[in-house]
């Protein structure tokens, strides 16, 4: 497995600062958080998006995916989203990253969850079509209203398109009540890429150092490892929401350290 760290544990930091960090602790690829307050967004223009093509490339990190805020279930007309998901679509594109986050974001108090499933489904099928075109994958991350794999799935076995994969962030499922092995089971044959993190309760999520906190990292990692999955292990710490948890780059390296050390455990 390859290993990552999203850009949400280092909220504004220009890009060629990310790299560094990147190849000075031993990772692999980076995940992009793409909005507005980030150096990368949808509003770079072309010279821009070559830009930080050939940055990635200077430095010999993959770009592993752009970290969206589209919401595919929310209740609302479709072209916005569609709109919303076409534009991360493009840019990922033009930046040779292989996929693209979306939330699920349904309000189950005016949806029914029939009513939520229905309308992701739709609007994922219709991007799909899209992604198709530009060799991009969207992911739906286990997350808000579809946070165990059995929500997601109810989404995905309706798309059932190539094009639309699972994103899963351990953490979520873990407080949806789903084991490790229940949630790479029903997610295998959609899965994009592993979210990392740890947390130190139920009721606090704030980020904390990976093995510092109570997420079953180890039992994550080993059954990936039993089932032969070789794809990406990205630590999405989120300093961004939590301005009083430590500063990720001096845990980087400790992380990466923990995160091999389980996948030498589970080998």
């Amino acid at each position: 497995m390859k290993l990552a760290f999203s850009t949400l544990g280092v909220p504004g930091l220009p890009l060629p600062d990310v790299l560094r960090l990147a190849t000075a602790h031993g990772y692999h690829g980076v995940e992009l958080r793409t909005h507005p307050e980030e150096p990368v967004h949808t509003g770079l223009g072309p010279a821009e998006r070559a830009d930080v093509a050939a940055e990635f490339k200077g430095a010999g990190v993959e770009l592993l995916g752009l970290a969206g805020y589209a919401r595919v279930a929310a209740p609302g007309d479709d072209e916005p989203v569609l709109a919303e998901i076409r534009a991360l679509v493009d840019l990922a594109h033009d930046l040779g990253a292989p996929y693209v986050r979306v939330f699920p974001g349904g309000d189950l108090d005016v949806q029914s969850p029939e009513e939520a499933d229905a309308t992701a489904a739709r609007r994922l099928g219709t991007a799909a079509e899209h992604a198709n075109d530009l060799g991009v994958r969207i992911l739906l991350e286990t997350h808000d209203s579809h946070r165990t794999a059995a929500d997601a799935m109810r989404v995905l076995g309706l798309v059932g398109h190539r094009q639309v994969g699972a994103l899963w962030d351990v953490m979520h499922t873990w407080l949806g009540g789903e084991q490790p092995s229940e949630t790479y089971a029903a997610l295998s044959p959609h899965l994009g890429y592993v979210q990392v993190k740890d947390i130190a309760s139920v009721e606090d999520t704030t980020p904390l150092p990976l093995g510092a906190g109570v997420l079953p990292l180890a039992e994550c990692v080993e059954v990936l490892s039993r089932h032969g999955w070789d794809g990406w292990l990205c630590w999405e710490y989120e300093k961004r929401w939590y301005e009083d948890a430590a500063p990720l780059p001096d845990l980087l390296g400790p992380g990466r350290e923990h995160l091999s050390r389980l996948l030498n455990e589970s080998a």
